[in-house]
């Protein structure tokens, strides 16, 4: 298993590095590397949305990918300081998220020469700045609840991308790199919780995300309708994603946050470029309009068949939810509808590709609310 290196607030860390995979687009799998998580099997950990119930820290807690005990234990503090604050699930895989980035979910004290100032514990923060003194800083319960006391001053945080919440909170020296981190941090909460990174945001606890509402993973669905054909049927084995039953001129919006990395007119008809502003038929090969969002940890979500051009562009940064596109049924396609794909590994070929079923509803994010 191979090493990698996090930095937390200008201090290398030198951390295991693991792989994991769990989202494509037509095929495959992708990996975050921290502590290693194993793919999910489907029907795997799909039940539950949290409970009222707070987290028992004297209890066993549940194994997630290659955390130790100290690390299981940091986590399920934060999320304990969380849950008696009364913060929203949402907060809870922010902070695990920020304490993986910053410490890899050990209390570290002052490490000498190797430290970056004076920066101390999960969170990585400095008496000097005014986080508290050295002692209240290494414990972790305190250093968490100075964490939310600052997440829960920033305007709108449970929409915000956790790299932006997190670097309002930290001022980090790199604010991009909370983000890789919030596919693990989802599992971590999900695994102490009974699945509380599944919740709707802005519901009752343990009320799980229906279509159209943002899960507190960060995910929401592309549209509400379900599934009109499943990944890779018996019928059709290179079906390298679904198809939701979206009427024409329906609103797509974005899956996750994450940025544009490809709008295209994809579509020819007997190997001559065809139109994708026009409706397109099952003798039309390709995906017509469509666009490809590249999320944390290497994921990639793919959009096809809109009817027009998409208004997003090439690099621009969207949220969950954000509108990139209308529905339509441009390039192969029988009639309107969005064909909706997920990726895993930067692959956004088939060999990367995921079930979108599975993959979004162990993000809380049930394709057609189901």
């Amino acid at each position: 298993m191979p090493t990698g290196v996090v930095r937390g607030r200008g201090r290398l860390i030198a951390v295991i590095a693991g792989v994991t995979a769990l989202l494509l687009c037509c095929s495959g799998t992708v990996a975050y590397t921290f502590f290693a998580s194993q793919p999910k099997a489907p029907g795997m950990n799909l039940v539950g949305c949290g409970t009222t119930q707070a987290l028992n820290l004297d209890g066993e807690l549940p194994s997630v990918g290659n955390l130790n005990d100290e690390q299981r234990y940091n986590a399920a503090v934060i999320i304990k300081v969380g849950q008696e604050r009364e913060i929203a699930p949402r907060g809870w895989v922010i902070a695990v998220a920020t304490a993986m980035q910053e410490s890899t979910l050990h209390n570290y004290g002052d490490l000498g020469s190797a430290n970056d100032h004076d920066s101390l514990g999960l969170f990585q923060q400095r008496p000097s700045m005014g986080w508290g003194t050295p002692a209240q800083i290494m414990d972790p319960a305190y250093a968490a609840g100075r964490f939310y006391g600052k997440l829960e001053k920033i305007a709108e945080w449970e929409r915000l991308p956790l790299t932006v919440a997190a670097q309002r909170v930290q001022v980090s020296a790199f604010p991009d790199a909370y983000a890789k981190w919030e596919p693990l941090a989802t599992d971590v909460v999900n695994a102490l919780t009974d699945g509380a990174a599944r919740a709707a945001l802005g519901a009752a606890p343990g009320t799980c995300a229906n279509a159209g509402q943002i899960s507190a993973s960060g995910w929401t669905t592309p549209v509400e309708e379900g599934i009109v054909s499943g990944f890779r049927t018996a019928d059709r084995p290179t079906h390298d994603g679904v198809d939701l039953g979206a009427p024409r001129g329906t609103i797509i919006h974005a899956a996750s946050s994450g940025v544009v990395s490809l709008v295209l007119c994809n579509a020819s008809l007997g190997g001559v470029p065809y139109s994708c502003d026009a409706d397109g038929s099952p003798a039309v090969m390709g995906c017509g309009w469509y666009v490809e969002i590249t999320h944390a940890a290497g994921v990639i979500t793919r959009y096809c068949h809109m009817v027009q051009k998409p208004p997003v562009i090439v690099g621009q940064k969207v949220t969950a939810g954000q509108p990139i596109g209308i529905s339509g049924t441009s390039g192969n396609s029988s009639g309107p509808h969005l064909h909706f794909e997920v990726h895993l590994n930067n692959d956004p070929n088939s060999s990367g590709a995921i079930d979108p079923s599975v993959f979004m509803q162990q993000r809380g994010a049930p394709l057609g609310g189901s």
